[in-house]
Protein backbone atom coordinates (compact mmCIF):
# COMPACT_ATOMS: atom_id res chain seq x y z
CA UNK A 1 0.00 0.00 0.00
CA UNK A 2 1.21 3.57 -1.07
CA UNK A 3 2.23 5.29 2.39
CA UNK A 4 0.30 8.84 1.95
CA UNK A 5 2.32 11.49 4.38
CA UNK A 6 0.05 12.79 7.46
CA UNK A 7 -1.20 16.35 5.84
CA UNK A 8 -0.68 18.71 8.34
CA UNK A 9 -3.44 21.19 9.93
CA UNK A 10 -2.42 25.03 9.63
CA UNK A 11 0.27 25.67 11.86
CA UNK A 12 0.82 22.68 12.93
CA UNK A 13 3.54 20.15 12.65
CA UNK A 14 3.91 16.21 11.43
CA UNK A 15 5.67 13.83 13.82
CA UNK A 16 7.86 10.96 12.77
CA UNK A 17 6.70 7.62 14.45
CA UNK A 18 8.28 3.81 13.30
CA UNK A 19 4.81 2.77 14.09
CA UNK A 20 2.54 4.74 11.50
CA UNK A 21 3.24 5.36 8.40
CA UNK A 22 3.49 8.84 7.34
CA UNK A 23 3.12 9.67 10.52
CA UNK A 24 1.13 12.17 12.12
CA UNK A 25 0.40 15.48 12.45
CA UNK A 26 -0.49 17.44 15.73
CA UNK A 27 -1.99 20.69 15.48
CA UNK A 28 -1.13 24.19 16.82
CA UNK A 29 -2.53 24.17 19.85
CA UNK A 30 -1.02 27.17 21.28
CA UNK A 31 -3.22 28.73 18.84
CA UNK A 32 -5.98 30.61 21.08
CA UNK A 33 -9.53 28.76 20.53
CA UNK A 34 -12.37 30.71 18.78
CA UNK A 35 -14.88 32.52 20.27
CA UNK A 36 -17.74 30.48 21.58
CA UNK A 37 -20.05 33.40 21.12
CA UNK A 38 -21.69 34.11 17.48
CA UNK A 39 -24.02 33.65 15.38
CA UNK A 40 -23.50 30.38 13.29
CA UNK A 41 -25.54 28.10 15.59
CA UNK A 42 -26.16 24.65 14.45
CA UNK A 43 -26.71 21.39 16.49
CA UNK A 44 -24.26 18.54 17.99
CA UNK A 45 -24.87 16.23 15.09
CA UNK A 46 -24.08 18.80 12.71
CA UNK A 47 -20.71 19.91 14.49
CA UNK A 48 -19.58 16.58 14.41
CA UNK A 49 -20.53 15.88 11.31
CA UNK A 50 -18.14 18.76 10.38
CA UNK A 51 -15.47 17.77 12.50
CA UNK A 52 -15.30 14.21 10.55
CA UNK A 53 -16.06 16.03 6.86
CA UNK A 54 -12.80 18.69 7.34
CA UNK A 55 -10.31 15.70 8.46
CA UNK A 56 -11.79 13.25 5.46
CA UNK A 57 -11.17 16.43 3.14
CA UNK A 58 -7.68 16.79 4.51
CA UNK A 59 -6.49 13.42 4.77
CA UNK A 60 -7.61 10.87 2.26
CA UNK A 61 -6.72 7.93 4.99
CA UNK A 62 -9.66 8.85 6.87
CA UNK A 63 -13.07 7.10 6.40
CA UNK A 64 -15.98 5.89 8.48
CA UNK A 65 -17.60 2.62 8.90
CA UNK A 66 -20.76 1.69 10.96
CA UNK A 67 -24.03 0.27 11.05
CA UNK A 68 -26.62 2.52 8.71
CA UNK A 69 -23.54 5.41 8.02
CA UNK A 70 -23.92 5.61 4.52
CA UNK A 71 -27.08 5.17 2.53
CA UNK A 72 -29.37 6.04 5.54
CA UNK A 73 -27.41 9.32 6.70
CA UNK A 74 -26.37 7.87 10.50
CA UNK A 75 -29.36 6.20 12.69
CA UNK A 76 -28.82 9.47 14.16
CA UNK A 77 -28.24 11.36 11.17
CA UNK A 78 -24.87 12.65 12.16
CA UNK A 79 -23.25 11.62 8.69
CA UNK A 80 -25.97 13.31 6.79
CA UNK A 81 -24.86 13.86 3.11
CA UNK A 82 -21.42 12.54 3.78
CA UNK A 83 -21.83 9.59 1.27
CA UNK A 84 -22.41 11.93 -1.90
CA UNK A 85 -19.36 13.78 -0.78
CA UNK A 86 -16.83 11.04 0.08
CA UNK A 87 -18.41 8.33 -1.69
CA UNK A 88 -18.65 4.55 -0.87
CA UNK A 89 -15.46 3.53 -0.52
CA UNK A 90 -14.80 6.37 2.39
CA UNK A 91 -18.45 6.09 4.11
CA UNK A 92 -19.17 2.35 4.64
CA UNK A 93 -22.52 0.91 5.88
CA UNK A 94 -21.50 -2.62 7.81
CA UNK A 95 -23.42 -5.54 8.92
CA UNK A 96 -24.86 -5.69 12.83
CA UNK A 97 -21.82 -7.13 13.32
CA UNK A 98 -19.97 -4.90 15.60
CA UNK A 99 -17.43 -7.52 16.35
CA UNK A 100 -16.20 -7.43 13.47
CA UNK A 101 -16.10 -4.10 11.89
CA UNK A 102 -14.36 -2.92 15.03
CA UNK A 103 -11.77 -5.78 13.80
CA UNK A 104 -11.75 -4.74 10.28
CA UNK A 105 -11.28 -0.67 11.07
CA UNK A 106 -8.01 -1.61 14.15
CA UNK A 107 -6.50 -3.97 11.19
CA UNK A 108 -6.80 -0.88 8.45
CA UNK A 109 -5.34 1.77 11.49
CA UNK A 110 -2.44 -0.76 11.47
CA UNK A 111 -1.78 -0.56 8.31
CA UNK A 112 -1.69 3.33 7.79
CA UNK A 113 -5.65 4.19 7.58
CA UNK A 114 -7.51 6.16 9.48
CA UNK A 115 -10.66 4.94 10.35
CA UNK A 116 -13.61 6.26 12.35
CA UNK A 117 -15.61 3.07 13.40
CA UNK A 118 -19.57 4.71 14.36
CA UNK A 119 -21.26 2.23 17.32
CA UNK A 120 -24.77 3.12 17.09
CA UNK A 121 -24.90 2.83 21.27
CA UNK A 122 -21.50 2.38 23.07
CA UNK A 123 -23.62 -0.55 24.84
CA UNK A 124 -23.40 -2.72 21.40
CA UNK A 125 -19.41 -2.39 21.69
CA UNK A 126 -19.58 -4.84 24.36
CA UNK A 127 -19.75 -8.02 21.77
CA UNK A 128 -16.59 -5.87 20.43
CA UNK A 129 -14.76 -5.75 23.88
CA UNK A 130 -12.12 -8.17 22.66
CA UNK A 131 -11.32 -6.03 19.62
CA UNK A 132 -11.11 -3.11 21.71
CA UNK A 133 -9.40 -3.33 24.64
CA UNK A 134 -7.03 -6.16 24.12
CA UNK A 135 -6.26 -5.45 20.27
CA UNK A 136 -6.55 -1.84 19.65
CA UNK A 137 -5.58 -0.73 23.43
CA UNK A 138 -2.97 -2.59 23.65
CA UNK A 139 -1.56 -3.44 20.00
CA UNK A 140 1.42 -0.59 20.33
CA UNK A 141 2.74 -2.29 23.15
CA UNK A 142 1.99 -5.87 22.13
CA UNK A 143 4.23 -5.46 18.94
CA UNK A 144 6.70 -3.64 20.78
CA UNK A 145 6.16 -0.55 19.13
CA UNK A 146 6.25 -1.91 16.10
CA UNK A 147 2.27 -1.28 14.80
CA UNK A 148 0.74 1.88 15.83
CA UNK A 149 -3.42 1.99 15.77
CA UNK A 150 -4.61 5.45 14.81
CA UNK A 151 -8.83 4.53 14.93
CA UNK A 152 -11.26 6.35 16.35
CA UNK A 153 -14.25 4.57 18.19
CA UNK A 154 -17.48 6.81 18.50
CA UNK A 155 -21.17 6.46 19.21
CA UNK A 156 -23.61 7.40 21.58
CA UNK A 157 -23.50 6.58 25.12
CA UNK A 158 -25.52 6.32 28.46
CA UNK A 159 -29.29 6.42 29.16
CA UNK A 160 -30.81 7.77 25.86
CA UNK A 161 -34.33 8.47 26.84
CA UNK A 162 -36.43 5.13 27.64
CA UNK A 163 -33.88 2.51 25.22
CA UNK A 164 -33.95 0.22 28.75
CA UNK A 165 -30.92 -1.26 30.93
CA UNK A 166 -29.17 -3.26 27.94
CA UNK A 167 -28.94 -0.03 25.48
CA UNK A 168 -28.27 2.47 28.34
CA UNK A 169 -24.69 1.54 29.14
CA UNK A 170 -22.27 4.30 30.11
CA UNK A 171 -19.28 2.47 29.48
CA UNK A 172 -16.51 5.14 30.71
CA UNK A 173 -16.06 3.65 33.88
CA UNK A 174 -15.18 0.30 32.42
CA UNK A 175 -13.49 0.99 29.56
CA UNK A 176 -10.88 4.04 31.45
CA UNK A 177 -9.58 1.26 33.30
CA UNK A 178 -7.52 -0.11 30.58
CA UNK A 179 -4.44 1.49 29.41
CA UNK A 180 -3.46 2.17 26.05
CA UNK A 181 -6.68 4.18 24.89
CA UNK A 182 -8.04 7.99 24.92
CA UNK A 183 -11.09 9.12 25.91
CA UNK A 184 -13.16 12.33 25.47
CA UNK A 185 -16.59 12.83 26.37
CA UNK A 186 -18.14 16.09 24.97
CA UNK A 187 -21.02 18.13 26.87
CA UNK A 188 -22.02 20.59 23.69
CA UNK A 189 -21.65 21.02 19.89
CA UNK A 190 -18.44 23.63 20.33
CA UNK A 191 -16.46 20.99 22.38
CA UNK A 192 -18.01 18.21 20.24
CA UNK A 193 -16.24 19.07 16.96
CA UNK A 194 -12.75 20.54 18.31
CA UNK A 195 -12.61 17.34 20.21
CA UNK A 196 -13.40 15.27 17.19
CA UNK A 197 -11.12 16.69 15.08
CA UNK A 198 -8.35 16.17 17.91
CA UNK A 199 -9.40 12.74 18.01
CA UNK A 200 -8.98 11.99 14.44
CA UNK A 201 -5.45 13.48 13.89
CA UNK A 202 -4.76 11.74 17.47
CA UNK A 203 -1.76 8.66 17.12
CA UNK A 204 -3.59 5.88 19.49
CA UNK A 205 -7.25 5.02 19.72
CA UNK A 206 -9.89 7.15 20.83
CA UNK A 207 -13.04 6.63 22.61
CA UNK A 208 -15.64 8.93 21.84
CA UNK A 209 -18.68 9.21 23.82
CA UNK A 210 -21.41 11.48 22.85
CA UNK A 211 -25.12 11.55 23.99
CA UNK A 212 -27.76 10.81 21.85
CA UNK A 213 -29.66 12.81 24.12
CA UNK A 214 -27.52 15.92 23.71
CA UNK A 215 -27.33 15.60 19.48
CA UNK A 216 -30.34 18.14 18.93
CA UNK A 217 -28.82 20.88 21.51
CA UNK A 218 -27.75 23.56 19.28
CA UNK A 219 -24.72 26.47 20.39
CA UNK A 220 -22.28 28.78 18.35
CA UNK A 221 -19.85 26.44 16.71
CA UNK A 222 -17.14 28.74 14.43
CA UNK A 223 -16.56 28.34 10.69
CA UNK A 224 -12.97 29.05 11.60
CA UNK A 225 -10.66 25.49 12.34
CA UNK A 226 -9.79 24.73 15.72
CA UNK A 227 -8.61 21.91 17.62
CA UNK A 228 -9.14 21.25 21.71
CA UNK A 229 -6.32 19.48 22.98
CA UNK A 230 -7.10 16.60 25.33
CA UNK A 231 -6.02 16.06 28.73
CA UNK A 232 -7.26 20.20 29.13
CA UNK A 233 -10.82 20.94 31.21
CA UNK A 234 -12.39 24.30 30.90
CA UNK A 235 -13.49 26.70 33.53
CA UNK A 236 -17.37 26.78 32.62
CA UNK A 237 -17.89 29.14 35.58
CA UNK A 238 -16.38 30.45 38.55
CA UNK A 239 -17.04 30.51 42.38
CA UNK A 240 -15.39 30.27 46.16
CA UNK A 241 -18.17 27.74 47.60
CA UNK A 242 -17.44 24.63 46.12
CA UNK A 243 -15.78 22.24 43.33
CA UNK A 244 -18.22 21.19 40.75
CA UNK A 245 -16.13 18.18 38.43
CA UNK A 246 -18.19 16.63 35.47
CA UNK A 247 -17.78 15.96 32.12
CA UNK A 248 -20.32 14.93 28.88
CA UNK A 249 -24.24 15.32 29.54
CA UNK A 250 -24.14 15.58 33.34
CA UNK A 251 -22.30 19.07 32.58
CA UNK A 252 -25.40 20.40 31.80
CA UNK A 253 -27.39 19.05 34.85
CA UNK A 254 -24.55 21.08 37.03
CA UNK A 255 -24.79 24.42 34.89
CA UNK A 256 -28.37 24.43 35.82
CA UNK A 257 -27.35 23.53 39.44
CA UNK A 258 -25.28 26.40 39.66
CA UNK A 259 -28.00 28.30 38.76
CA UNK A 260 -30.33 27.53 41.53
CA UNK A 261 -27.52 28.17 44.15
CA UNK A 262 -26.19 31.12 42.39
CA UNK A 263 -29.27 31.98 43.47
CA UNK A 264 -29.05 31.37 47.42
CA UNK A 265 -25.71 33.19 47.12
CA UNK A 266 -23.54 30.39 46.57
CA UNK A 267 -21.00 30.36 43.71
CA UNK A 268 -19.51 27.61 42.56
CA UNK A 269 -16.08 26.44 39.90
CA UNK A 270 -17.59 24.12 37.20
CA UNK A 271 -15.55 22.41 35.50
CA UNK A 272 -15.73 20.31 32.48
CA UNK A 273 -13.37 17.32 32.37
CA UNK A 274 -13.62 17.06 28.28
CA UNK A 275 -11.34 14.28 28.54
CA UNK A 276 -10.85 11.34 31.28
CA UNK A 277 -8.30 9.61 29.27
CA UNK A 278 -6.22 11.86 30.29
CA UNK A 279 -7.41 13.57 33.07
CA UNK A 280 -6.27 17.26 34.28
CA UNK A 281 -6.40 16.88 37.70
CA UNK A 282 -3.70 19.88 37.42
CA UNK A 283 -6.98 22.04 37.38
CA UNK A 284 -9.20 19.91 39.83
CA UNK A 285 -6.25 20.86 42.36
CA UNK A 286 -6.25 24.36 41.85
CA UNK A 287 -9.52 25.15 41.97
CA UNK A 288 -9.72 22.87 45.19
CA UNK A 289 -6.89 25.50 46.98
CA UNK A 290 -9.79 28.07 46.39
CA UNK A 291 -13.10 26.25 47.34
CA UNK A 292 -12.09 23.66 49.78
CA UNK A 293 -14.79 21.51 48.88
CA UNK A 294 -15.27 19.03 45.80
CA UNK A 295 -18.78 17.50 44.25
CA UNK A 296 -17.65 15.31 41.35
CA UNK A 297 -20.76 14.21 39.39
CA UNK A 298 -20.91 11.58 36.58
CA UNK A 299 -23.66 9.38 34.78
CA UNK A 300 -22.31 6.37 35.18
CA UNK A 301 -22.74 3.87 38.15
CA UNK A 302 -20.79 4.81 41.71
CA UNK A 303 -19.42 1.46 42.57
CA UNK A 304 -15.56 1.56 40.26
CA UNK A 305 -16.93 4.99 38.37
CA UNK A 306 -15.10 7.66 37.13
CA UNK A 307 -16.40 9.43 39.95
CA UNK A 308 -14.64 7.59 42.42
CA UNK A 309 -10.82 7.69 40.19
CA UNK A 310 -11.01 11.48 40.76
CA UNK A 311 -12.38 10.88 44.42
CA UNK A 312 -9.29 8.99 45.22
CA UNK A 313 -6.16 11.45 43.34
CA UNK A 314 -8.31 14.41 45.13
CA UNK A 315 -7.31 12.91 48.11
CA UNK A 316 -3.78 12.04 47.47
CA UNK A 317 -2.71 14.71 46.06
CA UNK A 318 -4.85 17.88 47.29
CA UNK A 319 -6.23 16.13 51.00
CA UNK A 320 -4.43 19.29 52.85
CA UNK A 321 -7.04 21.65 51.21
CA UNK A 322 -10.32 19.56 51.85
CA UNK A 323 -12.50 21.43 54.17
CA UNK A 324 -15.02 18.20 53.68
CA UNK A 325 -15.29 14.67 52.73
CA UNK A 326 -15.18 14.71 48.61
CA UNK A 327 -19.39 13.40 47.52
CA UNK A 328 -20.05 11.79 44.60
CA UNK A 329 -23.34 12.46 42.49
CA UNK A 330 -24.19 9.19 40.38
CA UNK A 331 -26.47 7.53 38.47
CA UNK A 332 -28.88 5.29 41.20
CA UNK A 333 -26.66 1.72 41.48
CA UNK A 334 -29.28 -0.24 39.89
CA UNK A 335 -29.94 -0.77 36.02
CA UNK A 336 -31.45 1.88 33.76
CA UNK A 337 -35.13 1.97 33.98
CA UNK A 338 -37.10 2.28 31.38
CA UNK A 339 -39.71 4.70 32.59
CA UNK A 340 -39.17 8.51 31.78
CA UNK A 341 -39.90 9.30 35.40
CA UNK A 342 -38.04 6.21 36.65
CA UNK A 343 -34.94 7.68 34.49
CA UNK A 344 -34.56 10.84 35.18
CA UNK A 345 -34.62 10.12 39.25
CA UNK A 346 -31.84 7.48 38.37
CA UNK A 347 -29.40 10.55 36.70
CA UNK A 348 -27.35 12.50 38.10
CA UNK A 349 -30.06 14.92 38.24
CA UNK A 350 -29.85 18.75 39.26
CA UNK A 351 -31.55 18.43 42.53
CA UNK A 352 -29.40 16.24 43.50
CA UNK A 353 -26.39 17.86 42.78
CA UNK A 354 -27.84 20.90 44.59
CA UNK A 355 -28.45 18.91 47.77
CA UNK A 356 -24.70 17.48 47.30
CA UNK A 357 -23.49 21.08 47.19
CA UNK A 358 -25.60 22.23 49.82
CA UNK A 359 -24.27 19.01 51.88
CA UNK A 360 -20.97 19.78 51.07
CA UNK A 361 -21.08 23.01 52.72
CA UNK A 362 -22.24 22.01 55.99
Amino acid sequence: MTTITAPVPSGGRRVEHPALPGGFAVPDFDRPLPSREGERIIQFREALREAMSEEMRRDERVFLLGEEVAEYNGAYKVSQGMLEEFGAKRIIDSPISENGFAGLGIAAAMYGLRPIIEFMSWSFSLVAADQLLNNAAKMLYMSGGQWGCPIVFRGNDGAGGQLGSTHSWCVEGLFANVPGTKIAIPSNPYDGKGLLKTAILDPDPVFFLESERMLGDKAHVPEEEYYIPFGKARLVREGDACTLISFGRPVNFCVEACEQLAAKGIECDLLDMRTIRPLDMDSVITSLKKTNRIVVVDQSWPFASIASEVVTQVVEKGFDWLDQAPIRVNTDDVPTPYAKNLEAEYLPNPAKIVAAVTRAMA
